[in-house]
């Protein structure tokens, strides 16, 4: 959860920084990437009261252009452009999860979104799927701004399919308890994910790095099967020697 902290904390100050971008053409280029991933709805009833929803997909080329934007921001050198890339992909997970920042702008009611994994879900090819971890503020009351990471599952929990092989689109869809301004109505948002790479993030130092750390996790994991499975055959052959010596002791009498 301290992660999960952080990198909200960092992507606060990455959002709230996009107006301070120095280099036309590249704010331009991240713009126009920002634009095709975040998608937004404003709901506004009959006295003024009002509830924006945004949404913005964690793509392969959003990611890029992330991080391509700070480091030119901030000058970096090569490396801690690596650096950056490599903790900014680590605590996103997307080897294991789909992140989705949601933000709302409730001029509103106060919203009740507790517990926030029943007021929204993602839909791939036909199936609904619950997040797995969310920004926890979401479950406190509020009006106002809030803002956060949700994270989705990237694999199926029976079989391991990988959810979004072969698929076109994603749609994220709340539901209409989330205010009632709403009235009833849903919100949802669909993105094209056709193209999207996210095996494309993995090159370079920072590639090198993350699957140093996968494989490094994998060989944990692999030691603690092995260390399981010699303790089994270990209670194993234990047994067999206590039948054959109570075998050999009936054979003398």
């Amino acid at each position: 959860m301290k992660k999960l902290t952080t990198l909200l904390i960092i992507l606060g100050l990455l959002f709230g920084n996009l107006s301070t971008l120095t280099a036309p053409s590249f704010a331009d280029t991240f713009d126009q990437v920002l634009q095709r991933w975040t998608k937004s709805r404003k709901i506004v009833d009959e006295d003024g009261a009002n509830l924006e929803v945004r949404a913005t997909y964690y793509s392969a080329e959003f990611i890029e252009a992330l991080v391509q934007k700070e480091a030119k921001d901030n000058l970096w050198t090569q490396q801690e452009a690596d650096d950056y890339k490599y903790k900014f992909l680590s605590s996103l997970k997307l080897d294991e999860l789909i992140p989705i920042q949601i933000e709302f702008i409730n001029n509103g009611p106060t919203m009740f979104l507790g517990p926030f994994d029943i007021m929204v879900k993602l839909r791939i090819a036909g199936k609904t799927y619950k997040p797995v971890d969310y920004d926890r503020r979401f479950n406190f009351k509020f009006q106002g701004k809030k803002e956060g990471l949700v994270f989705f599952p990237r694999f199926d929990e029976k079989t391991g399919k990988d959810l979004l092989k072969g698929v076109k689109n994603v749609s994220i869809e709340f539901v209409p308890a989330i205010s009632p301004i709403l009235e009833g109505r849903n919100i949802s948002f669909i993105w094209d994910i056709a193209r999207d790479d996210p095996q494309a993030l993995y090159k370079g130092a920072a590639a090198n790095k993350l699957e140093t750390d996968r494989l490094l996790k994998r060989l944990e994991k692999l030691r603690k099967d092995k260390a399981e499975e010699e303790a089994k055959l270990k209670a194993i052959n234990d047994e067999i020697s206590t039948i054959q010596n109570r075998l050999d002791e009936l054979a003398r009498q």
